[in-house]
Protein backbone atom coordinates (compact mmCIF):
# COMPACT_ATOMS: atom_id res chain seq x y z
CA UNK A 1 0.00 0.00 0.00
CA UNK A 2 1.24 3.46 -0.87
CA UNK A 3 1.88 5.99 1.85
CA UNK A 4 0.20 9.37 1.93
CA UNK A 5 3.49 10.93 0.86
CA UNK A 6 3.70 8.67 -2.20
CA UNK A 7 0.11 9.51 -3.14
CA UNK A 8 0.79 13.24 -2.75
CA UNK A 9 3.94 13.00 -4.89
CA UNK A 10 1.99 11.17 -7.60
CA UNK A 11 -0.74 13.82 -7.50
CA UNK A 12 1.69 16.73 -7.76
CA UNK A 13 3.58 15.03 -10.60
CA UNK A 14 0.26 14.51 -12.39
CA UNK A 15 -0.67 18.18 -11.94
CA UNK A 16 2.79 19.25 -13.19
CA UNK A 17 2.42 17.11 -16.30
CA UNK A 18 -1.04 18.61 -16.87
CA UNK A 19 0.40 22.12 -16.83
CA UNK A 20 3.33 21.16 -19.08
CA UNK A 21 0.94 19.54 -21.57
CA UNK A 22 -1.29 22.62 -21.48
CA UNK A 23 1.65 24.91 -22.22
CA UNK A 24 3.02 22.66 -24.96
CA UNK A 25 -0.35 22.22 -26.67
CA UNK A 26 -1.20 25.93 -26.88
CA UNK A 27 0.60 28.11 -29.36
CA UNK A 28 -1.27 31.30 -28.52
CA UNK A 29 -0.61 31.77 -24.81
CA UNK A 30 -0.15 35.27 -23.50
CA UNK A 31 2.92 36.27 -21.53
CA UNK A 32 0.77 36.46 -18.41
CA UNK A 33 -0.48 32.89 -18.92
CA UNK A 34 3.04 31.59 -19.42
CA UNK A 35 4.24 33.35 -16.27
CA UNK A 36 1.24 32.12 -14.28
CA UNK A 37 1.73 28.52 -15.37
CA UNK A 38 5.47 28.79 -14.68
CA UNK A 39 4.74 29.97 -11.16
CA UNK A 40 2.28 27.11 -10.65
CA UNK A 41 4.93 24.66 -11.86
CA UNK A 42 7.51 26.14 -9.49
CA UNK A 43 5.15 25.66 -6.54
CA UNK A 44 4.40 22.08 -7.54
CA UNK A 45 8.09 21.28 -8.00
CA UNK A 46 8.84 22.70 -4.54
CA UNK A 47 6.12 20.55 -3.02
CA UNK A 48 7.41 17.45 -4.82
CA UNK A 49 10.95 18.14 -3.61
CA UNK A 50 9.80 18.69 -0.02
CA UNK A 51 7.77 15.48 -0.04
CA UNK A 52 10.67 13.48 -1.47
CA UNK A 53 12.94 14.84 1.28
CA UNK A 54 10.32 13.97 3.91
CA UNK A 55 10.00 10.49 2.46
CA UNK A 56 13.75 9.86 2.79
CA UNK A 57 13.94 11.23 6.32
Amino acid sequence: MKSKIDKAIEYYIFKSEEIINFINSNSNLTVEQIIEKGEELAVLESKITALEVAKVS
